[in-house]
């Protein structure tokens, strides 16, 4: 089903993007594209191993204000005027990565460059110029999904202006695969809960072929979303895609010790397929076949009995290349485990009664969780731990969301006790940070929205 066409309701942020539209190109905008931020209840750093994750969609957005021209040129311009503009021809497109973090404009052209590179002779002739103004209330680097809302409202944008109808999980599918192109090797959540969200229920996102399943939230579950104040961009560091190839040399040492072509497995859910065993199972031969010991690259090389230039060329990534340590025996226990919870958590939505022992249970899972990030993964950071244990006296569980690092922790609270947590918080956490006003922007409660839309002034 493609993303379906609304007509515009005039609101404050509307007018306010229409005005910096107008301002700039003199005249209104033909469309609008909105796709929101994500937070993932339980699932981390999981989707690229090839398991489902439990995200749902948030009011915090992207939100795009588009015209077309006849000439085949992007004028990019963000509502933020710090930002700065960006123009390109359509056949110039080119994105070039550097050490330091992406600039902003180069997001959207990840998105249009996924559309343009889809695209077969006869939609060619539906090419045209594109005049953006770009305005998100998602905050950056949170782990709250800013970075992949914009890509996928740049090829939302660009498919709809180039008259290219695609079904919502073809749109997904693309933009993960686009975003690459700005150096990061996600698995596909970010991409699927942006298009595939339902107001009202968060979801279960499975791949291969990409799939969803509404979870049942308990109703007398609030989420809250507390903000660390420290941020990392992940397509600026090596961390995230370090994770990944740690997980991928996991899975081909233990191929190769149980005799399959390692080459051809990529994810360690390739490998528990193709050894047909369950979960638990899967957990003992980590365990069985891996050293808590870090790896060297030397170290993987002989395990692979390969060479250091099949390994780059296989296994590593030009940002990876370099690294010479790799912790291969947590890494794999954490996904293998979270893939558990995932599994648990969404079992216990769909068939628990609700209640009080309900929100326990998925309170345990979700400190399971971050237990595991900050201990097997690595991935926390010390303020995100600090939010963590102010919360435990006023949540069921809370854990970091996103990827990690900084960021957002995501609790599980009863409504009674929202406000005390939020007070909590406030008092014991920002203050002492320095922080004196706008917590209703870094400490706030969420429930699931819709996911992309396209709105028109008319219909």
């Amino acid at each position: 089903m493609p993303v379906e066409i609304r007509k515009l309701s005039p609101n404050e942020k509307s007018d306010k993007i229409n005005a910096a539209f107008f301002g700039i190109y003199k005249k209104v905008p033909e469309f609008y594209v909105r796709v929101p931020g994500r937070v993932n209840l339980i699932g981390e750093h999981i989707d690229y191993c090839g398991y489902g994750v439990c995200p749902m969609a948030l009011e915090q957005d992207m939100f795009l204000a588009v015209a077309t021209t006849n000439e085949k040129r992007l004028i990019l311009y963000n509502f933020d005027q710090k930002y700065e503009g960006f123009e390109c021809e359509l056949d110039e497109v080119k994105i070039t990565l550097t050490d330091s973090a992406p600039r902003w404009y180069q997001y959207y052209l990840c998105g249009l460059k996924g559309i343009l590179e889809s695209l077969n002779e006869s939609q060619k002739n539906h090419i045209k110029g594109l005049q953006v103004v770009v305005s998100g209330t998602i905050p950056q680097s949170a782990g709250l999904s800013s970075s992949s809302a914009l890509v996928s409202s740049a090829a939302l944008s660009a498919a709809h202006a180039f008259k290219l109808s695609l079904p919502k999980e073809e749109l997904a599918n693309l933009c993960a695969a686009c975003e690459r192109y700005i150096g990061t090797q996600g698995g596909g959540m970010d991409q699927a809960i942006a298009y595939l969200a339902k107001e009202g229920c968060a979801k279960l996102i499975e791949f291969e072929p990409l799939r969803s399943t509404e979870v049942k939230l308990p109703s007398d579950a609030v989420f809250v979303i507390a903000h660390s104040l420290t941020n990392l961009n992940k397509a600026a560091t090596g961390d995230f895609n370090c994770r990944v190839v740690e997980c991928r040399l996991a899975a081909q040492i233990i191929a190769k010790k149980q005799e399959l072509d390692w080459r051809k497995i990529k994810r360690l859910g390739d490998l528990q397929r193709a050894l047909g065993l369950n979960l638990d199972e899967m957990i003992v031969l980590v365990k069985a076949s891996l050293r808590e010991m870090p790896y060297s690259k030397d170290d993987v090389i002989q395990e692979l009995n390969t060479t250091s230039s099949l390994l780059d060329t296989v296994s590593l990534t030009p940002n990876t290349r370099d690294i010479q340590r790799f912790k291969l025996y947590q890494r794999a226990l954490h996904v293998f485990n979270e893939a558990k919870r995932v599994e648990e958590f969404f079992n216990t939505c769909q068939t628990g009664s609700g209640g009080e022992a309900t929100l326990i249970t998925l309170g345990r899972l979700m400190s399971e969780s971050h237990q595991s990030l900050r201990d097997l993964y690595e991935c926390s950071h010390p303020q995100l731990d600090r939010i963590v244990d102010l919360a435990k006296e006023f949540s069921f569980g809370t854990r970091l969301t996103g990827a990690g690092w900084g960021g957002c922790t995501v609790s599980l609270v009863a409504p009674q006790n929202v406000e005390k947590m939020r007070n909590a918080l406030i008092q014991n956490f920002y203050k002492p940070l320095g922080v004196t006003d706008g917590f209703e922007s870094i400490v706030f409660t969420t429930a699931p929205k819709a996911g992309a839309c396209i709105y028109t002034n008319s219909v």
